[in-house]
């Protein structure tokens, strides 16, 4: 049966930049240990049923599932953090911002929540700590059972990963402080605007994602936050082998317009994870949770994977 009108309503209600305030009054605070040092971290919880964590991208914040959200909560309890130093979570300067810390933060808000088992859906920057969370689940280490994972477009094999002149600049050592500390939200959104389909009108999208990510200035931790395309590199024979070796359902939702992790990646994926379900979406960017939020829940719901 197919769910777009719905789904429309659902988005209609969730749209426009007024959303990211009502999305924020909407959420709650949980301090986490991380490391040794407390955090106030943002989380947006929603509906009844089974749990199902969602993982935003760079530079982005869990209101990048606002669009989905209503509709996916129809069935399932959401769990929706935005990770340390992205949207309203904490955002503290010279920081050691890392992926793995990141999963930890995971693990930490599924204990507060008293959570045994979780579906997870994970994108771009998320995916590779869904990477780190197949990991540990392969070695024993995890404590929450999961039932099953849905990636979209990530760098999930580093040496495909096509970054982005932005990105690039803010990776130099040497010049990535100064060009964070130049950041404003027109420079911010002409390079973002690469990274969805030449179709898509991307505006109130970008718009949003400059509110969430400057938020008690955010973006002046730019260079630091990118540092996360490092960590791929470092532990890129450990992600891979945990995602092209794991038991667990797999399904990956991939935007093959995405000049960053687009097509080629998906043609990776079909020949390193045969037996997971891939859905190439051909007029898709690096964003489908926005581009097409009506397809990624009608994959997320179809229960064949």
């Amino acid at each position: 049966m197919s769910h777009e009108p719905r789904v429309r309503r659902a988005m209609s209600a969730a749209g426009s930049t007024d959303g990211v305030e009502a999305w924020w009054s909407g959420g709650e605070y949980v301090s986490l240990r991380l490391r040794g040092v407390e955090h106030l971290i943002f989380v947006r919880r929603m509906g009844s049923g089974p749990p199902l964590t969602l993982l935003h991208g760079y530079p982005a914040s869990s209101h990048q599932w606002a669009k989905m959200a209503p509709e996916l909560a129809r069935d399932h309890t959401l769990v929706m953090p935005d990770f340390l130093g992205f949207g309203a979570s904490a955002k503290p300067h010279e920081h050691d911002y890392s992926l793995m810390e990141q999963a930890d933060l995971v693990e930490a808000l599924w204990a507060h929540y008293g959570l045994s088992a979780t579906r997870v859906v994970a994108h771009d920057y998320g995916s590779s700590v869904g990477q780190e969370l197949l990991a540990r689940r392969s070695e024993g280490s995890l404590s929450v059972a999961l039932v099953d994972m849905t990636l979209m477009n990530g760098g999930i094999y580093p040496e495909l990963h096509r970054r982005t002149n932005a990105q690039s600049r803010l990776l130099d050592s040497q010049f990535g402080p100064v060009l964070s500390a130049q950041v404003d939200q027109d420079g911010f959104i002409t390079d973002l605007a690469v990274t969805f389909a030449p179709a898509y009108d991307a505006l109130t999208d970008s718009v949003d994602m400059w509110r969430t990510y400057s938020r008690d200035d955010g973006h002046l931790n730019s260079h630091l936050l990118l540092r996360y395309v490092r960590d791929r590199e470092t532990y890129r024979d450990r992600w891979v082998e945990a995602l092209e070796g794991t038991d667990l359902p797999l399904q990956f939702v991939w935007g093959l317009e995405d000049p960053v992790s687009g097509a080629h990646i998906a043609e990776r994926i079909r020949d390193c994870v045969p037996g997971a379900r891939l859905l190439e979406l051909p007029d898709v960017g690096h964003w489908p949770s926005l581009e097409a939020p009506e397809q990624v829940i009608s994959a997320h719901e179809d229960k064949r994977y």
